[in-house]
């Protein structure tokens, strides 16, 4: 794609934009739904109090939450959708704040109902169970209730809690309008002395291409404008740290990691046990990056050339090309599977393709039941924009098969498992350009690909993740928090990752994790790693020829959030309980690594 010239929404054909009319024909019925949404409040409060009343209540209010939250999702889905596509729109920026407001009112309107269940007791409520058809979908949802009782406040509490809401979810998009609507970057100068535009949704491509000066420049100015306003990202990411400290402690955790952790069932040591087998497998890092430098003939590797190419003839990988490599590697999953993701792409129009003026640079997979599992992109043709699209669809094909095998209530897997599929796709589809594909530059393009998805996920996210984890417990401890602070240690913890093979830019490296909008979802970058670790283990059983691994696979995309992840990922069979995984991943990272030394040194 023509990096000097960015698009604009107009430009981009109708079949490569996200099929907004399938959810609402047009803005102006989100407003009317939006008003017909705000009729179910009311019925809502009307059980406010009454829940002990009996089963047959009980079984009303639920369904009209339910209900309500059909309609709530499919407005929210409706309006990030169109903010995202183009944040510069006014009206879409309207509509996300008023849904947003919205969220807030459904969840103020529904706070009663977990106080009051656990007013009943489990005893009553496993009675009632038995008794009403209508509520017999949530025993594991009733039990986890349960299990968490320690950390449920009042009623009063939790409704002051959920008026919260709309406030605490402004951090985030205020993080997001700033850097993707006010942020305008200096143009990056290439080696002919041309300018190349700099934005949100051009600079990967710039810095994945071999214009070493064009790529050092676009990362000193992508860089470089975060540090401009380096002390208000500061405070807004402070402010949601103190905010995930408050719910923590209002909930009486010890703390936010315990807090995070809980929601889902996962033992602390999960998130420990990544973090050290983290630190013990950088040597093969600082090999990998020794590697790269002797591959693109630099003395010296620095931070732009980690994405540099290591061949001149990397494949251009069209959309619609894209589509049938991505279907091609899937095949072992059974033809239904591809079936779905074929006519999700090419007829349903899940995907919102092509980098246009004003769209958000975060590409993601997002819906709600009764929606498709759209997806947003900023598609490139390189390999890497085709890695990111593979990885998508993962996402989506969980979506899709989790909302049409769970009722709502299990419809919304958790961030522990949805790094899974991803990558699930990812391993399967690069296993299969490896087999069918032998020319050297496309052998060493797929592995640079693998590359750079592993350098996301096992390096980036993990160093994330402690720095996440160190900013959290000084809040916790009452420390401040200043951008210097922020700069110096993350600064230091990539010193650590580079070794003595990359040349560490204290300052444009230490303010990497204010272009990390993960960082407003607590504790959620360090699943990555979980995930790609389950994601290889399930696959090389499928590539094996494993009976039933498909089938298990199949099985956990349907689980959705019916079972706790760890239970689920184990039926599919990995335990994540165990070391073992995440170690394995690490030796599938070794053996790439040690294949790109030979192929690099023969070349």
């Amino acid at each position: 794609m023509d990096q000097a010239a960015v698009r604009t929404r107009d430009d981009i054909a109708p079949e490569f934009k996200w099929n907004g009319a399938s959810v609402f024909a047009d803005d102006n019925a989100w407003e009317k739904a939006a008003e017909t949404f705000m009729e179910l409040i009311p019925q809502i409060e009307q059980y406010n109090g009454h829940l002990a009343e009996g089963r047959e209540v009980l079984a009303k209010a639920i369904a009209v939450i339910e209900e309500a939250n059909t309609q709530l999702g499919k407005l929210y889905i409706y309006a990030s959708l169109s903010h995202y596509v183009d944040t510069g729109d006014s009206r879409a920026n309207r509509m996300l704040g008023k849904a947003a407001s919205l969220v807030g009112q459904m969840t103020t309107s529904s706070a009663y109902l977990e106080p009051e269940l656990i007013q009943i007791g489990e005893e009553t409520l496993s009675q009632w169970i038995e008794r009403e058809p209508g509520l017999k979908i949530f025993t594991h949802y009733i039990n986890d209730l349960f299990r968490k009782l320690a950390h449920v406040r009042s009623a009063e509490v939790e409704e002051l809690l959920g008026m919260l809401a709309p406030a605490f979810f402004s951090v985030a998009n205020t993080g997001t309008m700033m850097t993707d609507a006010d942020f305008r970057f200096k143009p990056a100068v290439g080696e002919d002395g041309k300018e190349i535009p700099v934005t949100q949704g051009s600079i990967q491509t710039i810095l994945t291409g071999p214009d070493r000066e064009a790529r050092r420049t676009a990362w000193e100015s992508h860089m470089d404008t975060y540090l401009a306003f380096k002390n208000t990202l500061a405070s807004n990411l402070n402010t949601s740290i103190q905010q995930n400290v408050f719910n923590a402690r209002t909930h009486r955790y010890n703390s936010t990691l315990e807090a995070s952790l809980f929601q889902n069932n996962i033992p602390l040591e999960v998130f420990h046990n990544l973090i050290e087998t983290y630190q013990r497998y950088l040597p093969i890092w600082h090999r990998y990056w020794a590697a790269r430098a002797k591959a693109l003939g630099v003395e010296k590797l620095h931070t732009y050339d980690i994405w540099a190419p290591l061949t001149k003839h990397h494949p251009v990988i069209p959309y619609l090309k894209g589509i049938d490599w991505i279907s091609a590697g899937l095949a072992p999953m059974g033809e239904e599977y591809v079936k779905i993701l074929r006519r999700g792409t090419l007829e349903q129009r899940w995907v919102d393709v092509y980098p246009s003026q004003g769209k958000s640079s975060a590409q993601f997979s997002s819906g709600w039941p009764g929606t498709f599992p759209f997806i947003v992109m900023n598609y490139d043709d390189t390999i890497f924009s085709f890695s990111t699209l593979t990885h998508e669809l993962g996402h989506s094909m969980h979506s899709y098969f989790t909302w049409q095998n769970q009722p709502l209530i299990y419809s919304n897997y958790s961030l522990f498992v949805a790094e899974v599929a991803s990558n699930f796709h990812q391993a399967m589809v690069r296993a299969y350009l490896l087999e069918t594909n032998p020319d050297p530059d496309f052998q060493i393009s797929v592995i640079e690909e693998a590359m750079d998805n592993f350098h996301r996920y096992f390096f980036i996210m993990p160093t994330l993740a402690r720095f996440e984890l160190e900013m959290h417990q000084r809040a916790e401890r009452g420390e401040g928090l200043t951008a210097d602070d922020m700069i110096a240690r993350m600064a230091e913890l990539y010193a650590e990752g580079y070794g003595n093979e990359v040349e560490l830019d204290h300052e444009r490296d230490g303010i990497t994790w204010a272009t990390f909008g993960h960082l407003y979802q607590d504790y959620y970058v360090y699943q990555y790693a979980t995930g790609i670790s389950a994601a290889n283990a399930l696959s090389r059983r499928i590539l094996a020829g494993e009976s039933g691994a498909a089938e298990r696979y199949l099985g956990f995309l349907k689980t959705g959030s019916s079972l706790y992840p760890l239970d689920a990922l184990k039926a599919a069979g990995v335990d994540l309980t165990t070391p073992m995984p995440v170690e394995e991943t690490y030796k599938v990272l070794d053996g790439l690594v040690s294949r790109l030394e030979k192929l690099v040194e023969k070349r």
